[in-house]
């Protein structure tokens, strides 16, 4: 019991998607109208992507990588405003759940031996705001953006300037923010850091290649089903275990919800009432419902009920401030530290309340901004 229970918690998101496409059914009876709901296309970018990186991380790519930037780094400020500048780089490409998860265990093991814990705990909180953040410049870097860039078919070079200003803000804010909460400029030591592996040459570049052709997917020159299988069948051969580091939930939960949007979208009475909602506050309806459903849902939720996929497209990128779940990324970081902090006996108590506070306080002051920017580049247009 206690299993299912953490599984619950641990994949909520899962969950609800599914109860919901399973309420929806008995709205609209199955038929064969069901296999037409599924972006089979979406899908199978998102998983020969996810394959790319888990295969690129299992060889320690992103590890030699960061470990190589930071031998020359010797104050803690300098540390974390590395951390965060990879992070939001590093989201563009490998999306910012992955960025997460490959980049907050390694600032645990080389911060963390400082005792610098409230520094620690506010490079941790910069460092999800800056994979949120920088994952909102490519069609590729989060889950929303590759739904709506390919419902909408927004031209790339549409897309790139449409979010270009509000990523040029929110990289001059993440530096600010890191000179702002990280003070003082001390030399540090030298911390434990991993050792350096020797990556496979030859897998490197055949993962490169990969990439590639994805991205050429992405764009439309190569057909999803030629990517899925080249890159299946490469993966399989070169490295079988990236299989299992697939987010398979994830790929679940896009199934739920393009069933529970189709229905939706066939039941007229509900349709109406939203249409005209979303379709004149857009941009704000997608940062509301995020704070509740978080960004990824609310994209595939409401693009059933406007046209305007470029205000979806924002919505839902700074929807991804805000609460802890308004990006289920942050909940990858929230989870890292928690594990970290349940190890400090003479700290845990109330730390993880004090991680909650400062997340919250950190993205509402960066979600106000940009919304301001929102609002003045809207009066300008």
């Amino acid at each position: 019991m206690q299993k299912i229970i953490n599984s619950i918690r641990n994949n909520a998101i899962l969950y609800i998607s599914g109860l919901l496409a399973f309420i929806s059914c008995f709205f609209v009876k199955p038929d064969m109208q069901y296999v037409g709901y599924i972006n089979f296309r979406v899908l199978a970018i998102l998983f020969s992507l996810m394959l790319i990186v888990a295969a690129l991380s299992h060889m320690g790519t992103f590890d030699v990588l960061t470990t190589k930037l930071l031998s020359k780094i010797k104050t803690y400020r300098g540390i974390s405003l590395l951390l965060s500048l990879l992070s939001f780089f590093l989201s563009m490409f490998l999306t910012n759940d992955v960025s997460l998860v490959t980049l907050v265990p390694f600032a645990l093991l080389v911060l963390a031996p400082f005792g610098e814990n409230r520094k620690l705990m506010y490079t941790l909180i910069i460092m999800t705001v800056a994979a949120n953040l920088g994952s909102m410049l490519t069609p590729i870097g989060n889950p929303q953006n590759l739904y709506l860039y390919d419902t909408y078919k927004v031209p790339l070079s549409e897309f790139l300037l449409l979010v270009l200003p509000y990523s040029v803000l929110s990289l001059a804010l993440i530096v600010l923010m890191t000179f702002i909460l990280i003070k003082g400029t001390d030399k540090l030591g030298n911390p434990g850091r991993r050792d350096n592996k020797k990556i496979p040459v030859v897998k490197l570049l055949i993962c490169i290649v990969l990439f590639v052709l994805n991205i050429l997917t992405v764009a439309g020159y190569v057909h999803f089903l030629i990517s899925l299988i080249v890159t299946s069948a490469a993966l399989m051969i070169l490295d079988r275990k990236s299989f299992l580091k697939v987010d398979y939930n994830l790929l679940l939960t896009f199934v739920f919800f393009f069933i529970l949007i189709g229905n939706i979208g066939r039941i007229d009475s509900i349709t109406g009432a939203l249409s005209g909602l979303v379709s004149k506050y857009p941009v704000p309806a997608a940062i509301l419902s995020s704070q509740i459903i978080s960004n990824v849902p609310a994209a595939m939720l409401l693009s059933a009920f406007t046209e305007d996929g470029k205000s979806l497209i924002i919505g839902t990128n700074l929807g991804g401030l805000g609460t802890l779940i308004a990006s289920m990324a942050s909940l990858i970081t929230y989870r890292f530290y928690s594990a970290y902090a349940s190890c400090q006996d003479s700290k845990k108590n109330g730390k993880n309340d004090s991680y909650v506070l400062s997340f919250t306080l950190v993205n509402i002051v960066m979600l106000v901004i940009l919304f301001a920017l929102y609002l003045l580049l809207s009066n300008l247009g």
